[in-house]
C-alpha cells in the first residue's frame, strides 16, 4: 500500500531497520546518551530559545495537548483558544476539561485567521494553536499571532504536531513557549512518541504549578531528562528511530532541507491535480497535506476506491465534512514516483467518470 495520510506515514528504510530488532534495555548509559542526543538535536532543528528544555512523552499528540494545558497553565490564565477545526476543538475540550478560563475564537472551515478576530483579547494570558489545522488543511499566519503575543505578553503554546519539518518553524523567532509534535508525522517514524520542547517562560511555569498529573507530568519528565531518561518506560524503539532520523536530517541540510523537500513533493501533487474536478480546500495550505472537496463524487467513495482498487491510502475527514472533504498528505518517505502514481489513478478514475 501506499500510504498518502498525515499519520502514520510511510517511513525510509533506514529508519524501519532500527524497529527490525528487540528493543533494549533502556535504564543503562547507552540510552541515555541517546536521548540526550535526541533532545539537543530536536532543540536545533526548532531554533529553541538559550535554556529551553525537551520533553518525550510515550503518548500521541493529543497527550502532548493535554500535558500542556495540565502543566504549563493555572487556574489564574485566561485562554485563548483558536478553533478552525478538528484539533483547534480539541485544545478546547482540554480547557473545558481541566477547567481552563477560556474564550474560543472560531474560524470558518479552510478560512485564514485575522488580527482583527482577536480584538478585544489583549487581556488575555495564553494562545493555544494548532499551527497547522489538520483537518482542513490551513496553515495559520504565526507571524501575525506571533505578533499580537509579544506585543500583549501572551504565552504562546504551538501544536506543531503536522507543521514540524513541513512548514517553516523558528521557535524563538516566534517567541513560542512551547512547541509541541508527534513521531508519526514528518518525523516519519512509528506512532507513540510526541515532542514537547520548552522554552524558559514554560520552564518556570511549570516549576511553580502544584503538580496535578502523574504519567503526563512536564515536571517529573524534566527532571528524569536531566539523566537523559524517562520517568516511566518509553517507546524504547521509537525514540531510537527518532534518533536517527534527526541525524539524518541534519546530516542532509538540516530543517530548511527538509522542508524543501516535503514542499516539492506538495507542489508536483497540487500541479498534477489542476484540471481533475477537486477543489484545494484551504486558503493558505499547509506543505504536510492537500485538503480536497470533490466537486462530483463523494469523498469518501474516492478514498474507498483508492484503497480497494489501487492499494493507496488517502485521508478521510470525520464528522459533517466526512463525504465532502478528503486530505492528500505530503509527508514521510514519499517520492515524485509516489505521486505519479496516485495522479494516474486519479485521472484514470476521472476518465471513467468515477472522479
Amino acid at each position: 500500500m501506499l500510504n498518502f495520510t498525515v499519520g502514520p506515514v510511510m517511513s525510509p528504510e533506514d529508519v524501519i531497520s532500527v524497529a527490525g530488532v528487540s528493543a533494549p534495555y533502556f535504564r543503562t548509559p547507552e540510552f541515555s546518551k541517546t536521548m540526550l542526543e535526541n533532545e539537543e538535536m530536536f532543540l536545533k532543528l526548532l531554533n529553541a530559545p538559550e535554556g529551553s528544555r525537551a520533553v518525550f512523552l510515550t503518548a500521541s499528540g493529543t497527550g502532548a495537548m493535554e500535558s500542556c494545558v495540565m502543566n504549563i497553565l493555572s487556574d489564574k490564565d485566561k485562554v485563548i483558544v483558536i478553533n478552525g477545526g478538528s484539533f483547534g476543538e480539541r485544545f478546547a475540550m482540554l480547557c473545558r476539561l481541566h477547567r481552563k478560563k477560556y474564550t474560543e475564537v472560531k474560524c470558518e472551515f479552510g478560512k485564514q485567521l485575522t488580527r482583527g478576530q482577536l480584538s478585544g483579547l489583549e487581556d488575555h494570558t495564553a494562545l493555544l494553536i494548532n499551527m497547522h489545522e489538520t483537518s482542513s488543511g490551513l496553515l495559520y499566519d504565526m507571524k501575525m499571532v506571533s505578533q499580537f503575543c509579544k506585543e500583549n505578553g501572551i504565552l504562546l503554546i504551538v501544536d506543531a504536531i503536522s507543521a514540524f519539518l513541513a512548514d517553516e518553524l523558528d521557535m524563538t523567532e516566534l517567541n513560542a513557549a512551547a512547541v509541541l509534535t508527534g513521531s508519526q508525522k514528518a518525523l516519519a517514524c512509528q506512532p507513540g512518541v510526541s515532542l514537547v520542547a520548552l522554552a524558559p517562560e514554560a520552564l518556570k511555569r511549570i516549576n511553580d504549578n502544584e503538580e496535578v498529573c502523574m504519567y503526563l507530568s512536564l515536571k517529573d519528565a524534566l527532571i528524569n531528562g536531566v539523566r537523559g531518561q524517562t520517568p516511566f518506560t518509553p517507546a524504547v524503539t521509537i525514540l531510537l528511530q527518532i534518533h536517527k532520523r534527526f541525524e539524518d536530517i541534519i546530516s542532509c541540510g538540516g530543517t530548511k532541507s527538509e522542508i524543501s523537500r516535503i514542499s516539492k513533493v506538495a507542489e508536483q501533487f497540487r500541479e498534477g491535480i489542476r484540471d481533475l474536478p477537486l477543489m484545494i480546500v484551504p486558503e493558505n495550505p499547509s506543505n504536510a497535506v492537500t485538503a480536497l472537496t470533490p466537486l462530483s463524487k463523494g469523498a469518501k467513495e474516492i478514498v474507498r476506491i483508492l484503497k480497494e482498487e489501487y492499494g493507496i491510502w488517502v485521508c478521510p475527514n470525520g464528522g459533517d465534512k466526512a463525504d465532502s472533504v478528503l486530505r492528500v498528505g505530503h509527508i514521510g518517505h514519499i517520492t515524485y514516483e509516489d505521486n505519479k502514481v496516485l495522479l494516474d489513478a486519479l485521472c484514470e478514475m476521472y476518465i471513467s467518470k468515477r472522479l
